[in-house]
């Protein structure tokens, strides 16, 4: 097919187009076709034309009419909910969470594996994905070959390979080079030919929250995932989807405590719930035993906080206050480094201390950094609560949907043996 100057051949174009119109009904729709022109820039023949194509690919339908000035009605469009499904994965810290979603996000079916005892083994772990993704189909009633993807957050570093797919770098979890996606398609936890679409937790919480939470409207944001450990997802106009930085690991005190990673002083080691648990403990604190981080923290936060007339847990107070300093100096790095607009905190932990943490870290926050980007920046709670990693997750394969223009990805291949194995077998008598 022919290009023109700048390289974009005619389908290129056709597929542009039926994104930009895609992404404004999906965001902001109902729309009629009158008002998708001047929010897409599009003439009105080339709206016709691709309003004409994604009715007939069944994923936009007419919803209603509203009056215009002195003529007819104008016929109001949306997209399709059940013209596509999307799985969002998180492999949290503490469990695996499944959630089977329309094409709008709408929840249809989830269910959770708690992780316990040899928490993250990678044999575990697979089989609680593949265990769950064909529950959620199941409760459904839907057939895989309907997914346009399955999308998983994972903690670590997510390398994409050629040969292994997405490989995950988790030296907080023990995972070295773990190739998670072909350990996915060769063990059959993945429906065959159903794309797979893998990051970094932080960086799935940061999509979801940007597309759909506290994050919207901003250019440029950093949200912050605190949970068992803590993370964070920078956007920027240059890096539209996110990048995921290991804030965690930022050295915070020489020579300080050990951290997960091996290392000495990492924030990690101070301001993620393990550690924040684990100092408690060291000073004299009574954690509940048996039990989860999550029922751990809040019997924290109730004797940090007790009802009036009643003695506050002195230590647990300490603690506290302490890790709140802490991460607002971790936040001031953020902040001199990036000089984002608004920075968010999720994560089940980040949500769990909620507002009543959150005064201590803005004043800390501002405290330890340079005053001009300080005072141009809001740090908030996200809004999409503990879900936001498995909305985040489901969004990969969505946000690739919407960039082929509505069109299905080509099937995955089986996993065919290397050249050498088969020539092997045919050499066998």
């Amino acid at each position: 097919m022919a290009a023109g100057r700048n390289g974009r051949t005619v389908r290129d174009l056709r597929r542009a187009n039926r994104t930009a119109v895609l992404q404004r009904l999906y965001f902001d729709g109902p729309l009629s076709r009158f008002e998708l022109g001047p929010a897409t820039g599009l003439s009105s023949g080339s709206i016709s034309n691709v309003v004409a194509d994604l009715v007939a690919d069944g994923l936009v339908e007419e919803a209603g009419s509203v009056d215009s000035d002195g003529g007819r009605p104008r016929t109001l469009l949306r997209v399709v909910p059940g013209s596509g499904h999307m799985i969002g994965v998180d492999v949290g810290e503490t469990r695996v969470r499944v959630e089977l979603f329309d094409l709008t996000l709408t929840e249809l079916a989830r269910t959770e594996r708690p992780l316990t005892g040899q928490r993250y083994d990678v044999d575990v772990i697979t089989g609680h994905i593949g265990d769950g993704i064909a529950e959620v189909l199941r409760a459904a009633g839907l057939a895989p070959e309907r997914l346009l993807g399955v999308g998983i957050g994972v903690p670590g570093i997510v390398e994409r390979t050629e040969d292994r797919g997405a490989v995950v770098h988790g030296q907080t979890i023990g995972w070295d080079a773990v190739p998670l996606e072909r350990l996915l398609r060769s063990g059959g936890q993945l429906p065959d030919g159903v794309p797979c679409f893998i990051d970094n937790g932080a960086k799935t919480l940061g999509q979801a929250e940007m597309w759909f939470g506290a994050g919207r409207g901003a250019g440029n944001a950093v949200v912050v995932l605190f949970g068992s450990g803590v993370g964070a997802c920078l956007v920027t106009p240059e890096v539209e989807r996110g990048r995921a930085v290991e804030w965690g690991h930022l050295t915070v005190r020489v020579r300080g405590r050990r951290c997960r990673c091996g290392a000495l002083g990492c924030l990690e080691a101070y301001a993620g719930a393990e550690s924040l648990l684990a100092r408690w403990r060291e000073e004299g604190g009574r954690p509940p035993g048996g039990t989860d981080e999550e029922t751990a923290l809040t019997a924290m936060l109730a004797a940090a906080y007790p009802p009036e007339g009643t003695a506050a847990d002195p230590v647990a107070l300490a603690v506290l206050e302490e890790t709140a300093e802490y991460l607002g100096a971790g936040l001031s790095d953020l902040i001199n480094l990036f000089q984002p607009e608004r920075i968010l905190i999720g994560g089940w932990a980040g949500l769990q201390l909620g507002a009543r943490f959150l005064p201590a870290v803005r004043r800390h926050a501002t405290a330890y950094a340079l005053r001009h980007p300080a005072e141009r920046v809001t740090v908030e709670l996200g809004r999409l609560g503990p879900d936001a990693v498995t909305v985040g997750a489901a969004i990969l394969p969505l946000a690739d949907f919407f960039a082929r223009g509505g069109r299905p990805a080509a099937p995955v291949p089986e996993a065919r043996p290397p050249a050498w194995q088969t020539a092997l077998e045919e050499r066998r008598p």
